[in-house]
């Protein structure tokens, strides 16, 4: 018998009703993810990943809605659970980073109060042994003096330390997916360096699944084995990393990889930015998302939304100019 995907997203459609009109913001996403597997959703802002996730942890709040589509984790649909199942499932089975560990951590309460609670929530343990635990994770994460930085508040810590306190809050109660949304936008790059590494290597000695979501197709590559790129509510393309990297098929993906700066060379300092605005979701087009934007432009694009067309296994891409390519 075949072992069924730990996560799997299927046709996951939510909108936004706000009295200017509906906002489609994810708009028929369908994906899998495995256990112990790493996967990266990559888009700009606005593009409907951390909705999606936000959805799949059941935070989506007013006007935001699941119209349509399942997210089913671990044989169980999410939009079934009640506020005590969610409960139960958030922290223990599904942990999550969050992008500011600022405005996530609560700034009148200690480090080692807020480790020591989400440990209590998940397990009947006395508050030493929560301590235990919180400076047994604090150490694990790389943090240096757990014991002193327990009794801290997180102003008194920096950037990456914050981070790194958000890391082994959602490790505490080891979750079988931890989702980790843009964890390393407001760290410089050595520290965010560091954040990658560790979450690499926290995934290879727990078997943690990951989904990243990100905007820097550069970071998957340290993380992921996957990648999903997607734009305007819609996967454009799906594939492995050497697949996305290497074998890029939909102009959008090659748009994403023209951005990232270059090593060496005379016009390394140069970058390509995808010309145009993102699309307004309240104003879809008729056809392709990206049409307005895309310098492959055909007229089908602006007519017909194309399919997924699939190029070799596991590698898809939204595209009419693969119609002939893959026919």
């Amino acid at each position: 018998m075949e072992k069924q995907p730990l996560l799997q997203m299927d046709n996951l459609q939510i909108s936004f009703f706000t009295s200017a009109g509906e906002v489609k913001a994810v708009r028929g996403v369908s994906y899998s993810l495995n256990e112990g597997e790493a996967l990266g959703i990559v888009g700009e802002s606005g593009s409907g990943k951390s909705v999606s996730v936000s959805a799949l942890m059941k935070l989506l709040t007013n006007p935001g809605k699941v119209i349509g589509g399942k997210i089913i984790f671990d044989g169980k649909d999410i939009n079934d659970l009640s506020a005590k199942e969610i409960n139960k499932l958030r922290g223990k089975d599904i942990s999550m980073i969050f992008q500011d560990p600022m405005t996530s951590l609560n700034p009148v309460y200690t480090i080692g109060n807020q480790l020591n609670e989400t440990i209590k929530v998940h397990f009947k343990v006395s508050t030493a042994e929560a301590a235990n635990r919180s400076i047994k994770l604090l150490g694990q994460v790389g943090i240096n003096n757990p014991e002193k930085r327990m009794k801290q508040y997180p102003h008194e810590l920096s950037g990456g330390m914050r981070q790194r306190v958000m890391i082994a809050m959602a490790l505490s109660c080891s979750p079988r997916l931890l989702i980790a949304d843009e964890p390393t936008t407001a760290l410089d790059v050595t520290i965010q360096a560091q954040i990658l590494e560790l979450i690499k290597k926290l995934q290879k000695e727990t078997g943690t699944a990951i989904l990243l979501i990100t905007h820097d197709l550069g970071i998957v590559t340290e993380v992921c084995s996957r990648v999903i790129i997607m734009y305007a509510g819609k996967i454009m393309e799906t594939g492995s990393v050497e697949d996305i990297f290497y074998r890029a098929a939909h102009p959008y993906t090659k748009g994403l990889i023209a951005c990232l700066p270059k090593k060496g060379g005379a016009d390394r300092s140069r970058l390509n930015p995808i010309e145009g605005n993102p699309i307004d979701l309240l104003d879809l087009p008729q056809g392709c998302a990206f049409a307005p934007r895309c310098n492959d432009c055909r007229r089908v694009c602006l007519s017909h939304e194309p399919p997924h067309f699939q190029i070799a296994e596991g590698h898809e891409a939204a595209c009419w100019l693969l119609a002939e390519v893959v026919s």
